[in-house]
């Protein structure tokens, strides 16, 4: 499945290295079923967001795997890709900008035709410049965040709830960011995502490792932060999301939580509905 980590620092700028492509074993020996690309999306000192995307098939560039992204930011969202939908080129990598805010997501979500004509019906067909389900569903975000008068959370429920009403889903498992705030959704049980509470930090310098991800900050040894997982990293006590829940952290790194999705998706896909592409996307 695709990779996200989120990562809020709260008020202050803080330095972060990424390894997006990080792997215990050689990428160059194993199969071509490796990532699809990789993106790393941060608000910086003046507050602008800035997206750096890579489109690079991880067995085609051996070396990619072990670049070090050194970034400063307050927010930061970092996605490997595993194309389910749309080409190998920048337009359809993660994360990605619509109205300041930069998002990624990690699932499938079928029913394009119907996708297509809600953005007409919305307006917001032109915010989509790939062929993927997930700029698609950031479209519909993005017109009910426009539709509650700036209230993402609002709109995170809007949009996510007309999909679940109208559209097959298999997973929406989202970030999505802004330069003073963090959402995060997992829905519904499909796929796990963490999150992983250091406001009270013990100490230690922050270095984290999953199979995909690797993230390190000086920093952040004794400055408190809220981070997000896809799964959990090595050496933190991570708490699993629940099905349906939204996590919203503010500015002052205040955590708010609610089931907001109690329910399945009316039309919830199996694995075995799956097109062969999208079910190695998600179980690669």
């Amino acid at each position: 499945m695709c990779r996200l980590f989120g990562l809020h620092a709260g008020r202050r700028l803080v330095p972060a290295t990424f390894w997006l492509l990080d792997a215990p074993d050689n990428l160059a020996a194993q199969s071509r079923r490796n990532p699809d690309g990789t993106g790393l999306g941060i608000f910086g000192a003046d507050g602008k967001p800035a997206l750096h995307k890579e489109p690079v098939a991880a067995w085609r560039d051996c070396e990619f795997s072990t670049e070090a992204n050194e970034v400063t930011a307050t927010t930061f969202i970092a996605h490997v890709r595993y194309a389910s939908t749309g080409a190998l080129d920048v337009a359809n990598t993660h994360p990605f900008l619509q109205d300041g805010r930069i998002f990624a997501h990690n699932g499938v979500v079928e029913g394009l035709d119907a996708l297509d004509a809600r953005m007409g019906e919305l307006g917001v067909a032109d915010l989509v410049g790939g062929q993927t389900d997930s700029e698609r569903v950031f479209a519909l975000i993005t017109a009910a965040v426009r539709g509650r008068d700036g209230d993402v959370g609002a709109g995170i429920v809007d949009a996510v709830g007309w999909l679940a009403d109208n559209v097959p889903i298999y997973a929406i498992n989202l970030l999505l960011s802004t330069a003073t705030d963090m959402w995060a959704l997992r829905y519904p049980d499909t796929h796990e995502l963490y999150v992983l509470d250091r406001r009270h930090p013990d100490q230690r310098r922050l270095r984290l490792r999953s199979t995909r991800i690797r993230a390190e900050s000086e920093h952040l040894t004794s400055q408190p932060s809220v981070l997000f997982a896809s799964e959990p990293m090595d050496g933190e006590h991570w708490r699993l999301i629940a099905p349906g829940e939204l996590v919203h952290v503010d500015a002052d790194l205040r955590i708010n939580t609610r089931v907001a999705f109690p329910d399945r998706p009316r039309h919830l896909l199996r694995r075995e509905d799956l097109s062969a592409q999208a079910e190695a996307s998600q179980h690669a």
